[in-house]
């Protein structure tokens, strides 16, 4: 086993080791947390630019979403009209069922049967307002019914790893405990977002308010318009579900996640909320720790042109720390070998696990420099001689 050695704020050590783990691990204590946490059942609070969870609490109990559902519901319109499979400006008519079905229930926006309602303005009244009719008009719209688009929430969430959670509406009203979600799952959620759809998600929340029909309704987003940094993302509250918010906050370009869950009251959910943001910026300081591309070890290759390939982090990463401590820090690659040729430069193949001192282990991916063509005839000869030596 070959080590590799990389100096950063204390000893970094990397090897080559198999099977592998998955991204944002067990939580700090929750005596860390700001004293306002308290009032959040579940509360989860995330560094985006780390990958490091800040502070949990019941981050993979499953619990009821609410509103906070509408964050799939835009993804999967956001993946549709990047596939260009779905037009903001195209113009759509609600069907009369849509539209007394949800006629009064909840946030709406009033849409009436037969309306012609641009997809653009059906996706802000779903992500700035909560229309519950307007979640739903769009879904018809994207999918031609609300089974069909359910059916592509439920796909999106499980390719992002999304174990704890499921979908059945594509607003998050009562549904008899059919959709829930976790902490955990609504962060994988918050990621796809913020980092495949940046000018979508930056179009479509964090808005404070939209102006329907000349008229201005506002959004119940605790974020919006007060907390410097904050872009999104979604509210949701039933009887059942308590009040929940998934937010998210940059400062810096260092990106925090928020999750409240279950919260008893409005307030509540906003004085924890706010207080976990700001206690992620106030007590952590954030420190450059692997710029894009850089080079942490290698991995052994089979029936390639090549019998090593370089691993590298394929975007910059950086680590959080607490402001008093200036702690070791070590970590391994995690990748299950040899690598089969061939594949192609970018290909992700393993983890670089990461332990800094007092705090759980996090993984960062890792991705294979180059691409690695089958082995000829000639590299064959070559590389059984060098196995043999050795």
């Amino acid at each position: 086993m070959k080590i590799w050695r990389l100096a950063v704020l204390g000893l970094l050590a990397f090897s080559g080791l198999a099977p592998a783990t998955t991204l944002l691990e067990a939580p700090l204590p929750a005596t860390s947390a700001p004293p306002s946490a308290s009032q959040a059942p579940i509360a989860l609070l995330a560094d985006l630019s780390s990958g490091q969870i800040l502070f949990a609490r019941d981050a993979d109990k499953r619990f009821l979403p609410a509103s906070m559902t509408k964050a799939m519901t835009a993804l999967v319109a956001f993946d549709l009209i990047a596939a260009g499979k779905l037009d903001e400006q195209a113009v759509v008519k609600v069907s009369d069922d849509t539209a007394r079905r949800w006629a009064g229930k909840g946030t709406t926006l009033n849409l009436q049967p037969g309306e012609a309602v641009k997809v653009g303005d059906l996706l802000m009244g779903t992500t700035t307002v909560s229309a519950n009719d307007a979640a739903v008009a769009l879904a018809e719209a994207a999918a031609g019914s609300t089974d069909s688009f359910v059916a592509l929430m439920n796909a999106r969430a499980q390719g992002l790893g999304m174990t704890g959670s499921h979908f059945a509406t594509p607003n998050g009203f009562p549904d008899h405990g059919r959709t829930y979600v976790t902490a955990n799952d609504l962060v994988r959620l918050a990621t796809a977002l913020i980092k495949q759809h940046p000018a979508l998600y930056a179009h479509y929340f964090g808005k404070k308010a939209m102006v329907w029909r000349g008229a201005q309704l506002t959004s119940h987003d605790p974020f919006a318009g007060v907390l410097p940094g904050a872009d999104g993302i979604k509210t949701g509250h039933s009887f059942e579900a308590g009040f929940n918010f998934l937010g998210a906050v940059d400062r810096g370009g260092r990106r925090l996640v928020v999750v409240i869950g279950g919260a008893r009251t409005e307030p509540g959910r906003a004085s924890a909320a706010k207080a976990m943001a700001e206690w992620g910026y106030s007590a952590w300081r954030s420190v450059s720790f692997l710029p894009m591309g850089t080079i942490v070890g290698e991995a052994r290759v089979q029936g390639g042109n090549q019998r090593k390939v370089a691993l590298i982090v394929p975007r910059a990463f950086t680590l959080a720390f607490p402001l008093d401590q200036i702690p070791k820090v070590s970590g391994k690659i995690v990748y299950q070998g040899p690598l089969k040729a061939p594949f192609e430069g970018g290909t992700p193949v393993g983890w670089l696990e990461v332990l800094i001192e007092g705090q759980p282990v996090h993984s960062l991916p890792l991705v294979v420099g180059e691409t690695i063509s089958p082995a000829g005839p000639i590299d064959r000869i070559i590389n059984a001689l060098l196995e043999l030596v050795s």
